[in-house]
């Protein structure tokens, strides 16, 4: 190649490696306790403050409360722990107790655990988050909320691996927590289709029925009964002391689950919500997240 030519490419590709943006700084998981995950620019995104409500607020799910927050703990002191899948009711606090027993065990471990945001259609680039997060020394639990998988989606093959350990194995320093409304993350009609058109019929349910089988614990969230409901709006009036006597206060919420068709932790909030608003009393969890 004539050298004018070459020197003149050599130029180009001087000027547009000036005119590319910088590649983003790597984040440090020291520098923040929670992050949310984008593989399109292989970052960890800090969040600087992270939408939960403490732990003891969380009502109605004392046991399922307990197992998450002692796994969770025993995580954090570097003792050996579980994936976790939490599944059930909507609005149940699924989430929100990923959320609280994260900041509990920093409470009672500070600086022990980072906790990692991975968004359900990004599952598939979980191997990839992995591999930053073995560079780092830092203990970390990642989230996928909402999780589950619809007909024609393979990405559960990378759970898969990931729970199973893979040929590079998870980290030690990593916990994956996962909640669904589906105990076994896919649809019924999916499990189907796959065993009517196997080779091996029974081979191919058991490998989409076993996926959640590879999380250590399973915490169940149920719909709630009535005195379970008011228990938790009780535990919100009495947080934010709400000028409101008992009586009025179940009359009220009782009503308002019944126009609602449901009781949940959700629906406890949001009532809650309504009567501060009502009352003219300010609170100071608006942001609060029911999942």
């Amino acid at each position: 190649m004539d050298h004018a030519v070459t020197d003149l490419l050599a130029r180009i590709a001087d000027a547009l490696e000036r005119l590319a943006p910088p590649a983003p700084p790597r984040a440090s998981l020291a520098d923040h306790d929670a992050f949310v995950w984008h593989p399109s620019r292989q970052v960890l995104e800090p969040v600087d403050h992270v939408a939960r409500v403490d732990i003891d607020l969380l009502k109605g799910v004392e046991r399922q409360k307990q197992i998450l927050l002692d796994n969770t703990i025993r995580f954090a002191r570097g003792l050996p722990a579980n994936n976790a899948m939490l599944w059930g009711s909507r609005g149940m606090g699924k989430s929100s107790l990923v959320k609280a027993a994260h900041a509990a065990a920093n409470r009672e471990i500070p600086g022990s655990l980072a906790l990692i945001e991975i968004h359900r259609e990004d599952i598939g680039t979980l191997p990839a988050l992995l591999d930053i997060l073995r560079r780092d020394s830092r203990r970390a639990l990642v989230l996928c909320d909402d999780l589950s998988f619809e007909r024609e989606d393979a990405d559960y093959k990378a759970l898969k691996s990931v729970l199973d350990g893979g040929i590079k194995g998870r980290p030690e320093t990593v916990l994956f927590y996962a909640t669904s409304n589906r105990r076994h993350l896919m649809p019924r009609d999916m499990i189907e289709n796959e065993r009517s058109t196997a080779i091996n019929p029974s081979e191919a349910t058991e490998e989409k029925v076993s996926l959640s089988d590879r999380f250590g614990i399973w915490i169940g969230f149920h719909k709630c009964d009535q005195a379970q409901f008011l228990a938790m709006v009780e535990g919100y009036a009495e947080k934010f002391r709400l000028p409101i006597e008992r009586e009025p206060l179940h009359a009220e919420a009782i009503e308002w689950s019944v126009t609602r068709g449901a009781r949940s932790g959700r629906v406890a909030w949001q009532f809650i919500s309504d009567l501060a608003g009502r009352l003219g009393h300010d609170i100071t969890m608006a942001d609060a997240d029911f999942s």
